[in-house]
């Protein structure tokens, strides 16, 4: 057991997590965009440029996020002109998932923005041994 929080993993972590968040916030404000709502369009604008079309339940699935949470944040990135929701025809009730014009400019911009900061961010650990550890973390089964 740890003698203070400080050696904890845990606990280090979970404040290295509050820290990113807020210079991913940091970064993505300027283009008014949440954390989530970059993570959707990025999934979904890369998705695209595969030569897919993905109903929300593959996006949620490639973003790793809730199902309906990833409902409703799409919602928002259509009323805000980025992803177009369209009625899938082999299935009425599922939406197909397209980035618009306005939300292919974006993509690319806040991608890089997040890029930016996440290379700030990890800049006192090198690449390929944040990776690898942040990689295994996210897929303990590997």
């Amino acid at each position: 057991m740890p003698l203070s929080p400080g050696e904890s993993p845990g606990f280090l972590l979970w404040h290295a997590t509050l820290r990113w968040q807020r210079d991913i916030a940091t970064a993505l404000a300027p283009l008014d965009l949440t954390h989530v709502q970059f993570v959707l369009l990025a999934c979904t604008w890369w998705l695209n440029g595969q030569g897919e079309h993905p109903n929300q339940l593959a996006v949620a699935r490639q973003a790793g996020t809730d199902v309906k949470m990833t409902s409703q944040v799409l919602r928002t990135l259509e009323q805000k002109g980025l992803v177009a929701r369209e009625v899938d025809p082999a299935d009425t009730r599922a939406k197909r998932l397209r980035v618009t014009d306005a939300g292919a400019e974006l993509a690319p911009r806040a991608i890089a923005a997040v890029e930016q900061a996440d290379a700030e961010f990890f800049r006192p650990v090198p690449l390929g041994d944040a990776v690898a550890l942040l990689g295994r973390l996210a897929r303990p089964e590997a």
